[in-house]
């Protein structure tokens, strides 16, 4: 590198200044620029410390041209904020641990940098230190023969001090986040390294822990990580009482035991660690010259230089799986900060208004019945378990231009329906937005388990009124009439605009509207079966309705019903996931695979090569070209597979691709 990076640091407490002093001791990074609430606290910094330039706001840091990474050193509620903001300014971003309060921060921080092309790295400094690098090189060398069980612990006793950020709520207080991520960011890479693999996820997290009264943050918790290939780690974590903290290794052939895994000694000290195995007992002593934080500094210089925006050392990937361990860790120990409660949500991982983008690629159209417009790509509420989650999808669905949710009473026994009730209150967007609400499912599918659902499912949403409602199951033992004369009494209180079935029948359908007229009622004004590029083989669950074939086809070209279509993308299908060699995902073999769906799906593989597009998006394109209204449901789980789902959107397929995509006929 003939250039050395310039950072700039945002906020001046005690780690700001830790950071400071490695990065002026670095060999390819320099300090540019520091920011800080108050002008003051910037001078005060800049002269202890040698930066250049001071800003009294950060705002004026991120606006520096000669700032081209930024080092986020604020509490950890404020790193969401500040890393989006710093993303859209364009700067390289190292963010202190632990990246987000939770895995949702950390996703939207995520797609943040994404789409600005800008580095992210979580500032977990021990990651870059060659110590670490040697355990690695050691797990995989076989020495310890199969690792069974990891044991770490990182914890202190601070002394009970409410004004302290260690036990602050509102500051995202206690060891798990503030500590606790190192053992378990530890055990991660190790069962990693294990498998042969850059990290691994657990997949069972169980934990306990004790939380202080007045404040609720965890005094002192512990924890246990099983792995899918065996591996075990218990992890420990404190502020309120000292630990041993070291990190040990368990294998078949040996043990290792690494005093000082989390500061290892760095500016020439020397790190040692004790490896028995073969009968001996060698000490292992790794030595580097740098300083500790200055390494993970130059880890993104050296990245930035070979046009990397991702640091090997730790990579995106690796930190959303560290915090989705972390809160599976708090879930067990039941630490749910305030600011995380659905009635307190109020504000965005962004910490700013909801905005549509400028350039917001979902579009609407118009179903009969309704004022408001409904979004072509139709959010699915079913996979939202907590308020951080479901915010960071729904705000991202909005400003995306999304206005159209799905939810059911059954979903979750009520929590979707209750977290998107928060939101649209706490968003106060209930007017722009319109809600499917699904209810009466098998084996209450009559008109008095319709109504009872109906009310509380309205008030679980916080509504008055529902934009559509969707019969989620039929009942052939119910004559059609008798649930349009129950949708029709909602309709006439104005507690419903336009109602459908789920998984109904076209011809139960056209009985109901054939009553309906007859009786001058309002009638089914959608229909929601699943419907994709796949045939559905095998019903996803009992009672499931497709409309795929070229019947139902037919059926909806020349009636002109809207279909919202779910799992419109055959449920990973058509992606990497799905492979007549690939069976690890029972309900994806029983319900998908067939040798005329591998047809389609590699004929969408070879159309979205030819289109510069991924063969999922060519499959939800499908769902949206067809000669009839077709809205898709989508239901991703992580704002990655938002951003996947729009491909298809502007991608416009001729019916001769679409016949040919389905063997229908030859290739146009």
């Amino acid at each position: 590198m003939t250039t050395r990076l310039g950072w700039g640091i945002l906020a001046t407490g005690r780690i700001a200044g830790i950071f400071a002093q490695g990065v002026a001791r670095s060999q390819h990074s320099r300090l540019v620029a520091v920011g800080s609430r108050l002008q003051a606290g910037a001078d005060r910094f800049a002269k202890e410390f040698g930066v250049p330039r001071a800003h009294g706001s950060y705002e004026a840091l991120l606006a520096d041209p000669e700032v081209q990474a930024v080092y986020i050193a604020t509490p950890h509620p404020q790193h969401a904020a500040w890393a989006v903001q710093a993303a859209e300014a364009g700067k390289h971003i190292l963010c202190e641990k632990p990246m987000g309060l939770n895995h949702a921060e950390a996703m939207v921080m995520a797609e943040a940098a994404r789409a600005n092309g800008v580095l992210l790295m979580e500032a977990f400094m021990y990651r870059c230190h060659p110590q670490t690098a040697k355990i690695v090189e050691l797990v995989r060398s076989g020495v310890l023969g199969e690792i069974k069980l990891v044991q770490a612990a990182f914890g202190f006793n601070a002394g009970f001090n409410p004004a302290s950020r260690l036990w602050a709520n509102a500051a995202g207080g206690g060891g798990m986040l503030d500590v606790g991520c190192y053992p378990v960011s530890m055990a991660r890479l190790i069962a990693g390294a294990a498998a042969g693999a850059p990290f691994l996820n657990p997949v069972v997290v169980t934990g306990t822990g004790r939380l202080h009264p007045e404040t609720g943050v965890d005094v002192v918790a512990a924890a246990t990580l099983k792995f899918a290939t065996g591996l075990i780690a218990q992890v420990a974590t404190s502020i309120g009482l000292n630990q041993d903290n070291a990190l040990r290794l368990y294998g078949t052939a040996g043990m290792l035991h690494v005093p000082s895994p989390w500061i290892p000694p760095s500016d020439g000290a020397e790190a040692k660690m004790t490896l028995t195995a073969n009968g001996k007992t060698e000490e292992i002593s790794i030595v580097t010259a740098a300083p500790l934080y200055g390494l993970e500094a130059d880890a993104v210089a050296a990245a930035l230089a070979e046009g990397r925006r991702e640091v090997a050392a730790m990579t995106v990937a690796d930190t959303l799986g560290n915090l989705a361990a972390l809160d599976a860790w708090r879930a067990a120990v039941g630490l749910i900060y305030e600011q995380e409660q659905p009635v307190n949500f109020t504000h965005t991982h962004a910490r700013r208004p909801l905005r549509r983008q400028p350039a917001a690629p979902i579009p609407h159209a118009i179903i009969a019945g309704l004022v408001k417009p409904v979004s072509r790509l139709v959010m699915g509420c079913d996979n939202q378990t907590t308020m951080p989650h479901g915010a960071a999808m729904w705000d991202d669905y909005f400003e995306r231009g999304g206005r159209t949710f799905d939810t059911a009473y059954i979903y979750g026994s009520g929590l979707q329906e209750q977290l998107l009730g928060h939101w649209m209150k706490n968003r106060g967007v209930r007017d722009e937005v319109s809600v499917i609400v699904k209810g009466a499912h098998s084996p209450f599918c009559n008109p008095p388990d319709l109504l009872r659902q109906f009310h509380e499912s309205l008030g679980r949403l916080q509504t008055d009124y529902a934009d559509i409602y969707l019969l989620h199951r039929d009942n052939p033992d119910v004559p059609v009439g008798e649930f349009v004369e129950a949708l029709n009494g909602l309709v006439r209180a104005g507690r419903l605009r336009v109602f459908g079935g789920s998984n109904w029948t076209l011809g139960r359908i056209a009985a109901a509207n054939r009553y309906a007229q007859r009786k001058g009622l309002q009638g089914f004004g959608v229909v929601s079966n699943n419907f994709s590029l796949a045939r559905m083989v095998d019903p996803v669950w009992p009672g499931c309705i497709a409309a795929s074939d070229a019947a139902s086809r037919r059926w909806l070209k020349k009636h002109q019903l809207p279909l919202l279509a779910w799992s419109s993308q055959a449920r990973g299908f058509f992606t990497d996931r799905a492979g007549p060699d690939q069976c690890g995902d029972e309900q994806l073999v029983r319900c998908w695979y067939a040798d005329d769906n591998f047809a389609r799906r590699e004929r969408a593989i070879a159309l979205a090569k030819q289109r510069g597009v991924s063969p999922i998006a060519i499959a939800a394109a499908y769902v949206l070209a067809q000669p009839f209204p077709t809205f898709a449901l989508i239901g991703p789980r992580v704002l990655s597979e938002t951003v996947g789902s729009l491909a298809c959107l502007g991608l416009a397929l001729s019916p001769r691709e679409l016949a040919w995509l389905n063997l229908e006929r030859a290739r146009p």
